[in-house]
């Protein structure tokens, strides 16, 4: 292919620098495979390394990649650059590591593309004995938490939670929590044909069939949901712990096993009273608890299914004004949290089998891929604010629970609007929490005229604002137009001769709308300032005296 079709081509490959991906407009080979540390090849391959693999294009220029080609290849060749990257690379995978060289057919350039597996399982690459990892445009040694991340992260075939404890035995387990076991996976299974055989079986039966226990066996998911509280030590590590913490209170109380008990202990623990809400269109406020009871659980069940126990960690419950905060360790193991908030994908993998097998089976929690939409759900039905996961990490994972309004119009649209699909009440979510969201979403919010603003500042549109009786904040997020703006700067200048720069800002910027920020405030008024320069307005335009800070503005004398 020509210079103009290789440069198409990479265009739609790799059309943006990220993590997965890097241009280089290296002309000369020399020092640029391995010299200049957290700069060179072998420093960006342990940066894609660390994250999930990717590419690394050699010979374009940065930003358009237009093709300039690798002019001196130093004593470099294809043929044996990966056996050279490897020596300076420990723990790089060989497996997926090669080196593709693409020539164009009119001016001979030549474009390497060297393509980055991603790292093996707990082991970080270095370069330079030290492991890298992408930071903007350069690169930084990595993070604790995505070297804890690494460190940590889900082995296949490895189940923490299927492992024997050869020392334990069903005296360890508490006779309450077997019994609530039982009574949950009647519950159910109560439409199966053997259904009615289960208030027959023995505790060993019914621990067998729960998946709970191993051919008779107690396993580490037993002692989690059902053991005594002092058999938490016969766990590697005894990291089975449950904290409730009120900072503002300064509170904390700790809960162990058996999950299946105390689990629901944090849940009455929470302070939970009712709330009202004041819909336009009714005459009474709608009142409900702060909290879904059902939604702390389902959140707390899933942090004690998926809290990675081999860091002997804790599982915390942060109490704060209006929020919840459950954290547990590991990061979220299958996808994105928001793949499930529709329902649409199951997961395909779990950190802890075992365990997660379990508790699906006495219903503590939902293998599905519904647990997450339900939540939504539940929140949505309740207007408020819809649960997230903002503030995770690869190495923790974090899921916000709120039970106070952020933004009334939000609400009341919700009360308004049921019949919103759940996708575009979750985008509205995101902009009323003043989170980013996708180009394609923010189209279609405005062309439902349900979003207005400049991205990525959006907020609630007139239509919205008619239908739940807040036209004065839609009024003050829109602002003024221009014309009133020039209109207003001309007549002080009028009346006061000579005015600073300083004095029209303090004149205009509360007056500018809310949904700019500070900077795009004083771009604004620049802007206008410059307009009045240039073009002037209803016949009039100004000057600048004394250039520079001091810089005065007056009306132009014609």
């Amino acid at each position: 292919m020509t210079t103009t079709e290789l440069q198409a081509f990479l265009k739609v490959q790799f059309p943006k620098e990220n993590e997965r991906c890097e241009w280089k407009e290296w002309r000369s080979l020399k020092s640029n495979i391995s010299g200049r540390k957290g700069e060179d090849l072998v420093s960006y391959i342990s940066a894609l390394a660390n994250m999930d693999g990717g590419c690394i294009v050699i010979g374009v220029q940065d930003k358009t990649l237009a093709v300039t080609g690798i002019q001196d290849f130093a004593d470099y060749a294809v043929e044996d650059v990966v056996h050279r990257i490897l020596g300076k690379t420990p723990g790089l995978p060989s497996l997926g590591l090669h080196v593709e060289a693409l020539q164009a057919s009119d001016t001979g350039a030549i474009v390497w593309l060297v393509h980055v597996p991603r790292h093996a399982p707990r082991q970080p690459v270095q370069a330079h004995d030290k492991a890298w990892q992408r930071d903007g445009d350069s690169l930084v040694e990595l993070r604790p938490d995505r070297l804890r991340g690494i460190l940590t992260e889900l082995i296949a075939g490895q189940d923490w939670s299927a492992q024997l404890v050869p020392s334990a035995t069903v005296a360890d387990l508490d006779p309450a929590a077997v019994a609530k076991a039982r009574e949950k996976f009647a519950a159910k299974h109560q439409q199966e044909r053997w259904a009615s055989e289960i208030v027959t079986w023995s505790t060993e039966e019914f621990l067998n069939r729960a998946k709970i226990t191993l051919h008779g066996q107690i396993t580490r998911t037993a002692l989690l949901l059902l053991g005594l509280p002092q058999s938490v030590g016969l766990l590697p590590g005894g990291g089975a712990e449950i904290t409730w913490k009120v900072p503002d209170e300064r509170i904390a109380k700790h809960f162990g096993p058996p999950f299946v008990l105390t689990t629901t202990e944090v849940g009455q623990h929470i302070r939970n009273p009712n709330i009202k809400l004041f819909p336009a269109t009714e005459l009474l406020a709608i009142e409900l608890p702060r909290y879904d009871i059902k939604v702390i659980l389902e959140g707390l069940h899933n942090c004690v299914a998926h809290q990675d126990y081999e860091q002997a960690g804790r599982i915390v419950v942060l109490e704060t004004v209006g929020r919840l905060q459950l954290s547990n360790l590991g990061s979220f193991v299958d996808g994105k949290p928001e793949d499930y908030f529709t329902g649409d994908r199951t997961p395909s993998v779990y950190r802890n089998p075992w365990l997660a097998q379990a508790m699906n089976n006495i219903g503590m929690i939902d293998k599905g891929g519904y647990g997450i939409r339900d939540m939504v759900t539940s929140q949505r039905k309740r207007f408020l604010p819809l649960p997230d996961y903002e503030g995770s990490t690869l190495g923790q994972t974090f899921f916000n629970i709120y039970g106070q309004v952020i933004d009334e119009n939000y609400s009341k649209l919700l009360i308004e609007r049921a019949d919103l699909p759940l996708e575009q009440v979750i985008w509205l979510d995101r902009v009323q929490k003043k989170h980013r969201i996708a180009n394609v979403q923010s189209d279609v919010l405005r062309k439902a005229k349900l979003i207005e603003g400049r991205k990525p500042n959006f907020f609630v549109s007139a239509k919205i604002a008619e239908a739940t009786d807040t036209r004065a904040e839609y009024s003050r997020n829109k602002g003024l137009n221009d014309k009133y703006y020039k209109t207003f700067v001309l007549q002080h200048i009028q009346e006061f001769k000579s005015v600073p720069v300083s004095e029209i800002r303090s004149l205009l910027l509360d007056k500018l709308p809310n949904s700019l920020t500070d900077q795009q405030k004083l771009a604004k008024v620049k802007n206008l300032l410059s307009s009045l320069r240039m073009y002037g307005f209803s016949g009039q335009k100004i000057v600048a005296t004394n250039p520079g800070k001091g810089a005065k503005w007056s009306i132009l004398k014609s």
